[in-house]
């Protein structure tokens, strides 16, 4: 950045001192440090209609005057095209301690044309904002101009490909586009500010990961401008930026803010790989503007992205096809302790984990490195089925909920741990305000280790066991409600209290011996209410021993304190049955079911929500005088139990079975391609007449400009027709292409095919790139060497557009046929080229391509196929072009009942041939037989109609070499439950609607 050190000490200690925000976007002096001491962290934030404050100091978020550790996942409302089940997310992300939600807002989404955007249907990102509002989440909103995500053009719009304009620079061409896309997005968000009440956007991202043009003036008043542009819409919330990994880039100070300070947070991202160390990005780092957190030490450590798991390549390279089970395998849940507890323990209190969900990348969306499935190994699963690497985030999201010590920590002294215990690595911090101590052991050894521990002013009296490969936190000096926790190797999860008791939760791995000491003044009367435990008083000493095995419960009252603890002590499968939910008549705890998604005290009733997949007991501890459950709107029986809860006298009946019908019979086929005939009617089709072009790929001298973008088609399969007059000694065509990952290209002259043309497959070494260039060289056959009339017809699957990672317009190299050809022959070529049709009114730009039957609406539902050939499945057809083959089904999904499907393609690798899959009219995904991973295909509820008919549609493109399918198509449950969220189906309009568009 050409900061010397002293300079950057300066800037950064000068600028970025935390204030408080008003909602009326007014600070306080830029020199006055605000701080808080540690307090209760901020309640459930929702749309209340108050103005609030939103600042920070080095150590965390200032909400209110009150700390908060943001413990954030990630998701794309894109990637769940179904709006009702956005819902279903946010309650699973809310349920299991995530605090915050932060999201992609993508451009290309949104807007077709220039000038034109929608935010209605499944694009409402007002209704978003309301849910997550509703659901008790803050939002971390990112509405780049560029977003990379692994999408179309890093997010840009296909129309921005063809436009003038260096994007992401200062350049006045590209930022009257950008100010266009950010007034549009600002003037939703504004409504939804958490400072005006309106909402919980809380804090708000420009840019993302811009590591260009750092060191020049146009970088820099790029970023000036951005700051301006966002804040000119009214946004007051606290503004960062991403820095793609830990460069030092965009600290505060190093732009023009126009004179605002303090108001401005520096982010940086991290995926670091499962098989090296965790690293210290923050207090325990090596420093400095490489340092991570420590490059902006005024700032709260803030981690926009830490890797919750990886994308995976066409090809699978990654990880050896396996696809992103692998992935999960790799980043699991003990990952997720080692890297995240190396984070906090660093002094990362804004901590966003990349992806939460996943989700699906469906249609058009993907970029040229990803296929459709965006799994991305996450917490929660494509099918939005909870897996086990949710454990820990449960864990640490409530800890950090109800442990208000953790939001202000210092590095404290080393602690040595026992020399035996190699690979054992222990960090040591403490509050400055309560004296609390907290410990992070993580073990980078292979084999478990066990280590005798020493703790502030105590030696535990077991070593402090850590799985291989694992970590854990420690506290001492934390209070459990009254009473103080002076040591325990276990890990606190919550302390709440609920009625006339508090109730504290302490968790473990299954199986581990664990020894928990509380300070009493007096000896106390001690009861064990469930599993096995033993406990002694000595030295005003509390001293609890158990076995963690399901819940072990222990019932602690007077030694001095009035209220009685309930003491809760759970391995890992247990703890993610233990619900934690704040109401406004206080607090809830939930145990049994498989998820709560809301409670709420009516009376002397508690009101329940949730699902379950086994049967499952339900107990609850809430505030005094509650005496009746209902769950799912249903009443239940219940009566007190010894714990101080209310125990339903039934459990809650599990998920009944989902029947899926075989989709062995109703296959209709039909053929296409016309336009490899030459008589085909191409007079309505696009001249190709263009000599410049905006794109970074030169225009070969002597062709005409053939980049599909440059003609407005921008998303899906492009076709050509060239004519020409006279084919006299042409031996073969060369048919230059420019395509993103696995474009393919295929060409007829006169409707004989010439062959087919594909890009490599990626290797481990490739999988980043997005931009393929070929030449296909085809034989003219010697009996069209004539000086007739002749129509060469090319098709290319263009695939997308390149992310513009380095801000170099990647994104504009051009897609589809570059240059044409002859040998022993110079014909001149008329072309024109038909794409895409008008965009989707309801399912958008992305969903369609330019195959003819796309174009003719073959794909939606409604549309007369009853002239098409009834044929059985497997298919093995050899031919080059598309197929299409479409059937219907109808489900009959119990109504109380949540079930996720899939769409399977199974066929011999061997086999090389691609489908497109249309659920209802909605583009869902391609499959690449000989490529792959990708096999299964989720199929999102409310697209999907579980309770009624559904067409599904499959466009087949083959190359002819081999026997093409379809082979094995399959509906597969990925999982269900009895309870969900009411789904409201996506509007699929038919062929009429499609014309009309």
């Amino acid at each position: 950045m050409g900061l010397s050190r002293r300079t950057f000490h300066a800037l950064a200690g000068a600028t970025a001192l935390g204030l408080a925000l008003g909602g009326s976007g007014a600070m306080t002096c830029a020199y006055a440090a605000q701080t808080a001491p540690t307090g209760p962290p901020p309640g459930t934030p929702g749309a209340d209609g108050r103005r609030h404050t939103v600042g920070f100091d080095r150590y965390s978020l200032l909400v209110d005057g009150r700390r908060l550790v943001v413990w954030s996942g990630e998701m794309h409302p894109f990637r769940l095209p179904s709006p009702s089940l956005w819902r279903d997310v946010l309650q699973k992300m809310r349920a299991h301690g995530y605090n915050t939600v932060s999201i992609y807002v993508s451009w290309n989404y949104h807007s077709p044309a220039p000038g034109h955007y929608d935010f209605t249907g499944i694009r409402d990102l007002d209704l978003f904002l309301r849910t997550a509002s509703e659901t008790g989440l803050y939002v971390i909103l990112r509405p780049g101009p560029y977003i990379n995500a692994e999408i179309d053009g890093g997010g840009f719009p296909g129309w921005l490909t063809a436009t003038e304009g260096r994007a992401r620079t200062a350049d006045p061409a590209y930022l009257s586009y950008a100010d266009e896309w950010l007034t549009q997005v600002n003037a939703i968000v504004a409504r939804h500010l958490y400072t005006r009440g309106g909402g919980t956007v809380l804090l708000y991202q420009i840019e993302n990961e811009y590591d260009a043009y750092v060191d020049e003036p146009t970088g820099r008043d790029y970023m000036a401008h951005l700051y301006r542009k966002v804040r000119s819409d009214g946004i007051d919330v606290p503004l960062f930026h991403n820095d793609k990994g830990r460069n030092g880039y965009w600290i505060p100070g190093s732009f023009d803010t126009g004179g605002e300070q303090g108001r401005w947070l520096y982010g940086f991202d991290g995926y670091p790989s499962p098989t090296l160390a965790p690293p210290d990005w923050g207090h325990f780092g090596t420093g400095g503007v490489k340092g991570g957190a420590t490059a902006s030490p005024r700032t709260p450590g803030f981690v926009p992205e830490f890797g919750g798991g990886w994308f995976d390549p066409w090809g699978g390279a990654w990880f050896d096809r396996k696809g992103y089970a692998e992935s999960r395998r790799l980043r699991d849940a003990a990952y997720e302790r080692r890297f995240y507890l190396t984070n906090l323990a660093n002094g990362i209190t804004l901590h966003n984990v990349y992806m939460t969900f996943g989700g699906t990348s469906w249609g058009w969306l993907p970029a040229p490195v990803v296929y459709t499935s965006y799994d991305y190994g996450a917490a929660i699963d494509e099918g939005r089925r909870p897996t086990a690497k949710l454990v820990p985030m449960h864990q640490l999201g409530h800890l950090l909920r109800h442990f208000p010590d953790l939001a202000k920590l210092d590095r404290a002294a080393d602690v040595r741990a026992d020399t035996a215990a190699d690979g054992l690595k222990v960090y040591h911090l403490t509050n400055p305000d309560t004296g609390a101590h907290v410990y992070v052991l993580r073990n980078d050894g292979e084999v478990p280790v066990a280590s005798e521990l020493p703790l502030h002013g105590v030696e535990l009296p077991v070593p402090v066991a850590v799985p291989a490969q694992d970590a854990r936190l420690l506290a001492t000096g934390i209070r459990l409600g009254l009473r103080r926790l002076r040591y325990s190797n276990a890990q606190p999860m919550l302390a709440l209290t609920a009625g006339r008791q508090q109730i504290a939760v302490l968790t473990g791995r299954p199986g581990e011996d664990t020894v928990t000491a509380l300070e009493c003044a007096s000896e106390p009367a001690v009861a064990v209410l469930e599993g096995e435990a033993e406990h002694s008083y000595a030295d005003g000493l509390l001293r609890v021993e158990a076995q963690l095995d399901g819940l072990t419960r222990v019932s602690v009252s007077g030694g001095g304190t009035s209220t009685p603890l309930l003491l809760l002590l759970a391995d890992d499968e247990t703890s993610v049955r233990l619900w934690p939910h704040d109401t406004p008549s206080g607090p809830v705890l939930v145990y049994g079911p498989a998820l709560l998604r809301t409670a709420a005290v009516d009376g002397t009733t508690v009101r329940l929500t949730g699902d379950t997949v086994e049967a499952a007991d339900l107990e609850v501890w809430g505030p005094r005088g509650v005496h009746e459950l209902t769950w799912n709107g249903r009443e239940l029986k219940a009566h007190a139990t010894s714990s101080g809860g209310l125990r339903a006298a039934q459990p809650l009946a599990g998920v009944g079975a989902v029947a899926l019908p075989a989709l062995s019979n109703g296959w209709l086929r039909k053929t296409e391609n016309p336009e490899s005939a030459p008589a085909f009617d191409d007079s309505s089709w696009t001249p190709a007449d263009k000599t410049t072009t905006h794109s970074t790929t030169p225009v070969p001298a002597g062709q005409p400009v053939l980049f599909a973008d440059d003609y407005s088609f921008h998303y899906g399969d492009v076709w050509y027709r060239g004519r020409f007059t006279d084919a006299t000694g042409a031996e073969s065509v060369s048919l230059a292409y420019s395509t993103g990952t696995q474009g393919l290209l295929m060409a007829w002259l006169d409707g004989r095919p010439l062959g087919t043309h594909r890009m490599p497959v990626p290797g481990k070494k490739t999988v980043r790139k997005g931009s393929w260039a070929a030449t296909a060289v085809f034989s003219v056959p010697e009996e069209l060497r004539t000086d007739e009339p002749h129509v060469l017809s090319v098709l290319v699957r263009r695939m997308q557009h390149d992310q513009d990672g380095k801000s170099q317009d990647t994104h504009k190299v051009a897609r589809g046929l570059t240059a044409v050809t002859f040998s022993g022959a110079a014909p001149r070529l008329s072309w024109r080229l038909q794409g895409e049709a008008a965009p989707d009114p309801v399912r958008g730009p992305q969903n369609n391509g330019g195959l003819y039957g796309e174009r003719s609406g073959w794909h939606l539902p409604g549309y007369g196929d009853g002239h098409w050939e009834p044929v059985q499945l497997p298919r093995a057809d050899r031919r080059q072009g598309v197929t299409w083959y479409r059937t219907s089904f109808r489900l009959a999904v119990d109504a109380g009942i949540d079930a996720s499907v899939g769409l399977v393609l199974d066929d011999d690798p061997a086999r090389a041939y691609r489908v497109q899959i249309f659920l209802n009219g909605w583009n869902m995904g391609q499959y690449i037989n000989d490529v792959g991973p990708q096999h299964t295909f989720a199929l999102p509820n409310g697209i999907l109609r579980t309770r009624g008919a559904n067409t599904l549609a499959l466009a087949v493109l083959s190359d002819g070499t081999t026997p093409s399918g379809p082979s094995d198509v399959r509906l597969t449950l990925l999982g269900a439950a009895a309870g969900g969220v009411p789904v409201i189906p996506v509007p699929s309009p038919g062929p009429s609607a499609a014309r009309r568009a």
